[in-house]
């Protein structure tokens, strides 16, 4: 036992420490105000005070006076007129011819970056008194403006020289003070006094902020326990943590005096009687107490400045005085359970019955503080005065007792001894900064530790004890496994009891268990959880509300809800990880009364990680695990070499060994063109549960190299060889071989080769270093599917640079890809009443790996000489193609036709209007007499309509004379004559509207400037149009882009980010736009024949999301292997965009025609979701960490995200430091089997040039179908399956064929407009939370008609019989027992043998039928096994309808 003592005082302890450096905190309307800024963030800074020019100090110093001069600074709020934090004091300083040096840094940091924050310095004189001590005498003050919203007033960073100011720094209390902006004014300036200083931002003090409070001003070699020391003696320049040790609390127990019980009653006592004194005058006299609702302990290491983590918070419970605890080899002591013979006195003291973790250093400045702290349960209504208007009880929390214990301040002579510290009651200064209980009894004890001897324990029991183990836990892994296995064997036997007794199972009902110390379940003997080697890929679903749990300090909240899970490809490079967003209330805070209609706070969200694909730590597919014979196996069946522009073999490349990258020695290879080629050679099947060892049958992959379209691959069928011994317990590899499209198997070469070509006729200029970084630092993800069912198997990756050449002719390597997917399973629950509704929101969800098969494929890259001939891209580009520079006018019209023909290209130069003279006469004879033919008949039709008025007006003549009453021939006639003349008139109306409109082309054509743009998906192009003013006179010019993803870029800093990143040779010019409110665009300034260069850039985040249809390709007659299909249509969409230059007239000056390229995108991740139906699904993605190495390692880096789907929200919230960054998406839903497919793009720069990630998401939405069910019994479920348009034949596929058939199994027609009903028989043999898939595909289109999403909850069933057996390892033989059943009906009953492990257990009959009351013996053959260890195995009795009659469990001992 060792007991505290009262070290003595070293200067750097932890007493002297907290005592020299308690604060004053901010007022909290400053602290709302900068929230509700959005400055919740600290951030550090550096002051450096350098010199002060004093002339006003006297010169001459008295004779025996030393006289030196100190600067102390504070932090003053001006809008509240509030010093807060802590003055800091330099060190003393003398005079020299008027100046002062003192050469002083200060650092500290701050969250209040608002205007009214100001830093406070005041020169003081100090000199010597009589006795000894300083008198200090005001010189003069300054005030340093740390931030401002004024634009005159001073950057936040850089020089400053501030003028010293008349009187006191308290001055600035004065209420005419209260409400100015400016001092300058006010204060009165001492003439030639100033000091030099420097304000810089300090990001390394972001490592160190949980060592230092917010606000406190420190100097470098101010002591900072926990801050390692620097032999430069500024620890605060760099600075460096010292390594901390994780210890482990154990057998904490505290002790109240008198006793727990009078402690509690009398503390009882005077809050009820504190709560009748505030009753209100006329309440009822009914008797309302208080009582304590829960009792808690604040533990945490502080190192005399503030907490270095949140200090936990953990719940005592009452025990007895006789508590024993268990020991082990390493630390003799455990977790509490208590003695048989103390079981019933009653409750002495507070215990912990679990054990707290802390990291601590060897540092005698850091101590553990321990605050006890209450829960009451107070009665709020009308006869208190806490609430007016409430009728419920309200929980208020209180201080009791706290201390402090400094472990390393005396040598560790605490090893494997139990501590005893004394707790301290009422007024003194403690680090939780609160308020404590104190009594008679208390103030009467000590404050310190004292010091006894282990004889006084008389003197020990009259104070309030706090009693535990401090064990490192280094010490604690290197305890003996043995000890460890039967700790945890006693854990497991307490924890598991029958629920047959309820008062036991109600006795202790915890809160929340941490996730590293779960309950187990009631009826079972062990739990044998296996964890995977790959715990680092997701393929999942989101139907059931889901918590996943891990060894962390976060505790999943009930409220949380998890309702995705996904299916990620992961990349060697990247690291990126899925979360869910767990909505959690902090534990630490009790929930309060609000008032009626007030405004909710919005709730933190607290990350709950999902073990997603760690990208760039497990890359298991360079690896090679087949042996020799598979090897041989796999080549025998003749897959086509790689071989050279010569004929030879590539080289073979290790994927093991690592690769070095030289970009200077790709670029400068001769065989600049690149011929990528993709062999797939073979896939092993792996043995998995729920499926058949025949599966798959086909395959087809799909995935996506480069900026080359999406590829999906025709049909692959896995081919196994017969002649091949079996008798070993390898899988050998399946050889690939293509299928045609009429079903048959392709006979000829095996494998599936694709290729694609990269040279300098597919690169863009400059991309060729961008390609060889993309070989060199990415995976390909690749997706492998069922060609029969359409699902999806799994995923991998394959690294791609092994691809890279070094200079050589052709390379190639082998890789073995592991095909990875993930299941989750929810926790096991007991078959009971109260488990048969649906699954609890809180339940955990344990995520499992699952290797699904090995994908062997080859890669290789074959170097192409390139034709010297042949014209490259890159040739007809300038040097600066990022300018555009309209051409010069050189031609005038040549009369003629105003056609297309003729005035297309107008402002073509001579030499290539001369090159065509000849070709152009020809074909402009050819167009005269097409013109002639064309006039004749018009004319034709002239000369009779002239023939034809003539011969009406005769005939109106002639019936005028003879017949004047024939009114309706006149009418006629006049009708005629009219119809005629309109004609006429539109003709020649017609005639001049398109003369004016050819006219206004060829003007408009002469004045357009062509350019070709090649663009891709968030990438911005920057360009710069040379506009001209043609005119004598200035011109107020207005831009208008007809389309917004052409715009001028206005910004003068975007403007000088472009040019550096384009590398334009060209002048900024500063406020270069006008922004005019009402204007069609930005309008510029020039002046008479005045050239500049205006900046435009072309971005688009939207592209086209037509997904092409799930399923495997064909590939047409007469091609080969080389062939597959392609879909474009996840690019950009090709457009022509004009922005039109306007002159103050309102006519074109100059017109930009930008005709749009689209180019495909890079995908750098690829993520499958999958998700109910028209739901919104809602997932968060974990961004990796982010380091730009030409910039302060640890400065904040922008990181903005944008969708290409507008349908979609995406976005992302900026965290504090340190702390990772999550991009948050909503995807609306979509009936099943809908796929919704779109892009995230993530920029890491200011001005969003470039992404740094593309991702591409899949959404599979599915119908969801929920099913209640037991282990080893059937559950039926009946499905709807709606016909569409036209007739299908169609056939259901289970993803677990084994658990779930389908009736009808075998392939049936469906009529158009029908409805089938599908039966379900779901026969689950392992307990838990699961999802499957099933999905319903046309067999002759080879599509996807609809998919469901089967969410089981499975129980476990109840136990009638256990039994265990022991049986020998590696005795080739197993061993056979046998089990006794009855037949508990009265006639004669069939009955059928089930197990959950068939590859264990076999029965001697699987079926029996025995008589009424009858025996019968089951005969059980144990399979052996090679490893010792344990199992358990489930025997289901069912009767044939497959409902469970009986369950055994058999625990098999291999030994």
């Amino acid at each position: 036992m060792v007991n505290t003592e009262e070290a003595p005082s070293t200067g750097d302890g932890w007493e002297d420490v907290f005592e020299r450096n308690r604060l004053v905190p901010p007022s909290c309307q400053t602290v709302r105000l900068a929230v509700e800024n959005h400055f919740t963030s600290s951030q550090g800074f550096q002051l450096s005070m350098n010199r002060l020019a004093a002339p006003h100090l006297p010169q001459e110093i008295p004779v025996g006076e030393d006289v030196t001069f100190q600067l102390r600074v504070t932090l003053f709020d001006r809008k509240r007129q509030h010093f807060f934090g802590k003055t800091w004091r330099s060190s003393p300083q003398k005079m020299k011819n008027n100046k002062i040096s003192f050469n002083e840094v200060l650092y500290f940091h701050t969250s209040l970056l608002i205007p009214s924050t100001l830093v406070v310095l005041e020169l003081v004189s100090l000199s010597l008194k009589l006795d000894g001590s300083h008198q200090s005498l005001g010189r003069g003050f300054t005030v340093l403006e740390l931030f401002t919203n004024r634009p005159e007033g001073p950057a936040t960073e850089g020089d400053r020289r501030l003028n010293l100011h008349h009187g006191s720094p308290r001055g600035l209390l004065h209420p005419l003070l209260k409400d100015s902006a400016d001092y300058c004014n006010l204060l009165k300036i001492i003439d030639g006094a100033h000091l030099d200083c420097v304000v810089k931002n300090h990001p390394p003090l972001a490592s160190v902020m949980h060592l230092l409070p917010e606000n406190a001003l420190v100097s470098g070699d101010d002591i900072i326990p926990g801050l390692a020391a620097s032999p430069t003696g500024d620890a605060l320049l760099r600075p460096q943590l010292v390594k901390m040790t994780p210890f482990t609390l154990n057998r904490l127990t505290i002790s109240l005096q008198p006793s727990l019980e009078k402690f509690e009653s009398l503390l009882l006592q005077l809050i009820n009687a504190d709560c009748h004194n505030t009753k209100e005058p006329g309440a009822e006299s009914t008797e309302k107490t208080v009582v304590i609702q829960e009792r808690r302990l604040h533990v945490g290491v502080h190192n005399g400045w503030c907490f270095l983590d949140k200090p936990q918070v953990v719940v005592l419970e009452p025990i007895a005085s006789g508590v024993r605890g268990r020991t082990d080899s390493s630390s003799k002591k455990s977790t509490l359970g208590k003695d048989s013979s103390a079981t019933s006195s009653p409750p002495q003291m507070l215990g912990l019955r679990s054990s707290l973790e802390l990291k601590l250093a060897n540092n005698q400045g850091l101590a553990i503080v321990f605050q006890l702290e209450y829960v009451f349960s107070a009665p709020v209504g009308r006869e208190t005065m806490l609430f007016a208007a409430s009728t419920y009880r309200a929980a208020f929390l209180q201080c009791l007792r706290w201390g402090i214990w400094c472990p390393f301040q005396k040598p560790t002579v605490w090893k494997d001894k139990e501590i005893q510290l004394v707790l301290h009651g009422g007024a003194k200064p403690n680090p939780y900064g609160v308020m404590v209980y104190s009594t008679e009894t208390s103030k009467t004890q000590n404050l310190e530790p004292i010091s006894v001897s282990s004889t006084m324990q008389e003197g020990w029991e009259a104070k309030d004890m706090i009693r535990f183990w401090l064990l490192s836990s280094l010490e604690r892994k290197a305890s003996s496994p043995r000890a460890s296995q039967r700790t945890r064997k006693e854990d497991v036997s307490l924890q598991r009891r029958s629920p047959s007794s309820p008062s036991q199972s109600q006795k202790h009902i915890p809160l929340m268990s941490p996730p590293d110390s779960p309950q187990g379940p009631g009826l079972s003997l062990s739990q044998l959880a296996a964890t995977s080697r790959y715990p680092t890929i997701s393929h999942s679903s989101s139907a059931l509300p889901w918590q996943q749990s891990f060894p962390s300090l976060l505790h999943p909240s009930p409220l949380a809800s998890a309702h995705q899970l996904s299916h990620v490809a992961f990349s060697a490079v990247s690291n990126i990880t899925h979360l869910e967003m767990d909505l959690q209330r902090d534990g630490n805070e009790p929930p309060s009364v609000q008032d009626e209609e007030a405004q909710l706070q919005e709730l933190p969200f607290t990350p709950v990680h999902a073990p997603v694909i760690t990208l760039g730590v497990n890359v298991p597919s360079s690896c090679s695990v087949s042996s020799r014979s598979s090897l041989a196996h796999l080549f025998s069946a003749g897959f086509p070499e790689i071989v050279d522009s010569s004929g030879q073999v590539a080289e073979v490349l290790d994927p093991t060994e690592p690769l070095p990258f030289d970009p200077q020695r790709e670029e400068t290879d001769l065989l600049q063109g690149n011929l990528l080629v993709f062999q797939f050679l073979a896939f092993t099947r792996i043995p998995t549960a729920g499926v058949g060892p025949d599966w798959p049958v086909n395959i087809h992959v799909t995935f996506q190299f480069y900026r080359f379209p999406p590829v999906t691959s025709q049909q692959l069928k896995l081919l196994t060889d017969d002649k091949v011994d079996h008798r070993t317990s390898e899988t050998l590899p399946c050889v690939l071989a293509s299928i045609n499209k009429d079903g048959s198997v392709n006979s000829g070469t095996p494998g599936l080769q694709m290729q694609f070509r990269v040279d300098n006729s597919f690169l863009r200029p400059g991309e060729k270093c961008w390609f060889l970084r993309y070989l060199a630092l990415h995976t390909m993800h690749i997706d492998i599917w069922d060609s029969d069912s359409l699902l999806l198997i799994g995923s991998t990756a394959v690294e791609l640079k092994y691809m890279l050449r070094h200079s050589k002719s052709a390379v190639q390597a082998l890789h073995e890809l592991e095909v990875l997917t993930t299941d989750y399973v929810g926790e096991e629950t007991l078959l009971t009443d109260t488990d048969l509704g649906p699954h609890s929101s809180s339940s955990l969800m344990t995520v499992r790996t699952i290797v699904r098969g090995r994908l062997h494929l080859r890669t290789g890259n074959i170097g192409c000489p390139v034709d010297p001939n042949r014209k490259r891209a890159a040739d007809d580009i300038s040097p600066h193609s990022h300018i555009i520079t309209p051409r010069e006018v050189t031609s005038s019209f040549r009369g003629g036709s105003l056609s297309p023909r003729n005035t297309f290209q107008p402002n073509a130069r001579n030499a290539a209007q001369a090159h065509r003279l000849e070709k152009d006469e020809d074909r402009t004879l050819l167009y005269s007499r097409i013109r002639a033919d064309a006039s004749m008949p018009e004319e034709r039709n002239l000369n009779n309509t002239n023939i034809e008025r003539r011969k009406l007006d005769c005939m109106a003549a002639v019936h005028q004379r003879e017949a004047k009453e024939n009114s309706k021939a006149a009418e006629f006639i006049g009708h005629t004559k009219e119809v005629h003349l309109t004609r006429e008139h539109q003709a020649k109306s017609s005639e001049a509207c398109n003369k004016a409109e050819r006219i206004a082309n060829m003007l408009s054509q002469a004045i357009t400037t062509q350019h070709l743009l090649y663009a891709s998906l968030g990438s911005a192009e920057y360009m710069e149009f040379v506009l001209k003013n043609p005119f004598n006179v200035h011109q107020s010019v207005t831009i208008h882009s007809d389309d917004p993803e052409l715009s001028v870029i206005t910004d003068t800093e975007e403007w000088r980010y472009f040019k550096a990143l384009t590398k334009t040779p060209t002048p900024v010019e500063e406020n270069l736009f006008r922004m005019k409110e009402g204007a069609a665009g930005p309008q510029v300034y020039l002046r008479p024949k005045e050239t500049i260069h205006i900046p435009l850039k072309y971005q688009s985040f939207i592209c086209n999301h037509t997904l092409a249809i799930q399923g495997p390709s064909f590939l047409p007659k007469g091609k080969g292997s080389h062939m597959a299909k392609k879909n474009l249509s996840n690019i950009i969409i090709a457009k022509t965009i004009k922005v039109t230059f306007r002159a103050g007239d309102g006519k074109p000056m100059a017109i930009c025609q930008v005709n749009v390229e689209p180019t495909p995108q890079v995908v750098d991740q690829t993520f499958r979701l999958y998700h109910p139906e028209l739901s919104f699904l809602k997932k968060a993605i974990r961004l990796p960490p982010w380091h730009d190495s030409t910039e302060d390692p640890n400065s904040r880096i922008p990181i903005s995200v944008r969708c290409s789907d507008p349908n979609i929200i995406c976005q992302t919230r900026m965290l504090v430091p340190g702390e990772p960054q999550d991009v948050y998406l909503k995807v609306p839903g979509s009936p099943s089997p809908h796929i919704k497919t779109f892009f995230v793009m993530v920029f890491t720069d200011k001005w969003m040039a470039a992404p740094s990630q593309i991702w591409q998401i899949y959404v599979h939405f599915l119908e969801r179908v929920d099913v209640s069910c037991v282990t080893g019994q059937r559950s039926c479920q009946s499905l709807v399956l709606r016909g569409k348009q036209a007739i299908r034949k169609i056939k259901c596929f289970s993803s677990h064929p084994k658990e779930i058939e389908v009736d009808p199994a075998e392939v049936f027609v469906l009529p158009p407009a029908a409805v089938q009903e599908l039966q379900l028989r779901v026969q689950p043999w392992r307990a838990g939370s699961r999802f499957l898939y099933l999905n319903a595909v046309d067999m002759d289109q080879q599509r996807l008609v609809t998919a469901w999403l089967i969410c089981l909850n499975v129980h476990r069933p109840v136990l009638s019989k256990a039994f265990e057996v022991c049986v020998p390892v590696s005795g080739g033989r197993g061993s056979s027992r046998k089990i006794t059943y009855t037949n508990p009906y009265t006639s004669s009953h069939t009955f059928v043998l089930r197990s959950d492990h068939p590859d264990l257990l076999q029965f001697k009959e699987d079926k029996f039928q025995i008589g009424g009351g009858e025996c019968y013996t089951i005969g059980l053959r144990f399979a052996p096994s090679q490893s010792p260890g344990s199992a358990e195995i489930l025997v289901y009795v069912n009767n044939l309808e497959e409902k469970t009659e009986e369950t055994f469990c058999v625990k098999v001992n291999y030994s």
